[in-house]
């Protein structure tokens, strides 16, 4: 082998292992994370996308300005609300999205039944109202909870927040799965076309406005809200619990709410561990607020986003101190 060829293997030699550890130091310096959100025509599965949107949006890494955080984002589908929590709490999941109450009731253990108990869950901020709707056939005569009784009821499938509200409903009204003639698990990918097709006579969905899987229900077979305002049952809940509240999705919402509709509901939140490190937390919550003004156009529920709010509102778990020390830096 001649001196100038083993020079140029040499060379090449040194190239690639340069290579290899400039590799392996990216991949010491990269923290991947996960944000459990929702099914995939949910507004849940926009929050989480749209904050990888923004974590990755922030990156410095391969610009010239921005964070070397070096966190990159997933936001795959997933069950909802309570399966997010107990995800969280496995180490499974570093954020996820979850209904006010179900935070609630992890964090205090009042619920073990619904959602797993979960002391170490933390709180980054709120998003946006979920309304809790149930959603009718046209010609099905559903004008109440207690016009169910015998119907084709879509409950929602386990581990969804939509689960969980309509069983509370179900506890305060004395129900059972007997009382409707089916009661079905669909997730909420699922539950549109099964209206519109006929199988189903009505569904419950807690969901932010507007949705695009009520707008296949009732853009395709003039499916239509129905009105909770008098259910003596929503008014308990609502009067009884800090993170329930009355709200109104206006007239106009959809091709059939031609009045405004009064239901239930709670908050969107965003929720982790204790135990995902500060700075982890501090620059995904940094990310999203620097640029709210893009977040808000990302859906039409983000719309009225406000920071006041976002950082007070329903959060019942512990701020994580990461959040925290956001919050404290822009004198919030």
């Amino acid at each position: 082998m001649t001196r100038h060829l083993r020079y140029t293997i040499s060379v090449a030699a040194f190239g690639a292992a340069v290579t290899m550890a400039s590799g392996a130091a990216l991949a010491q310096d990269t923290r991947f994370i996960t944000i459990g959100t929702g099914g995939p025509t949910g507004v849940y599965f926009v929050v989480g996308n749209s904050v990888c949107r923004m974590v990755h949006k922030e990156a410095a890494e391969g610009r010239k300005e921005g964070r070397k955080h070096g966190i990159r984002c997933s936001a795959p589908s997933t069950a909802g609300s309570t399966y997010n929590i107990g995800q969280i709490c496995e180490g499974e999941l570093d954020f996820g999205v979850a209904q006010s109450d179900w935070q609630f009731h992890a964090v205090n253990s009042s619920k073990p039944d619904r959602v797993n108990p979960c002391p170490d869950l933390r709180a980054v901020f709120s998003v946006h109202p979920e309304p809790y709707q149930i959603i009718a056939a046209a010609g099905s005569g559903i004008q109440s909870w207690d016009d169910l009784r015998g119907k084709r009821f879509n409950i929602g499938n386990a581990g969804s927040g939509q689960r969980g509200t309509t069983e509370e409903l179900m506890d305060g009204h004395g129900w059972s799965t007997d009382d409707f003639a089916v009661a079905s698990e669909l997730t909420s990918t699922e539950q549109s076309s099964a209206l519109c097709d006929g199988n189903i006579d009505a569904y419950g969905y807690t969901v932010g406005v507007p949705n695009a899987g009520v707008s296949v229900a009732t853009d395709g077979c003039e499916a239509y809200i129905v009105d909770l305002s008098d259910d003596a049952v929503a008014q308990k809940l609502v009067n009884e619990n800090d993170y329930y509240a009355f709200t109104t999705i206006p007239a106009g919402t959809y091709s059939t709410t031609s009045e405004d509709v009064t239901t239930f509901g709670v908050m969107a939140t965003f929720v982790t561990n204790a135990s995902v490190p500060d700075d982890v937390v501090y620059e995904v919550t940094r990310a999203v607020f620097e640029n709210l003004d893009d977040f808000r156009t990302l859906h039409p529920a983000f719309a009225n986003l406000d920071p006041a709010n976002m950082i007070v509102d329903a959060l019942s778990a512990p701020i994580h101190p990461g959040a925290q020390k956001y919050y404290d830096e822009k004198g919030w």
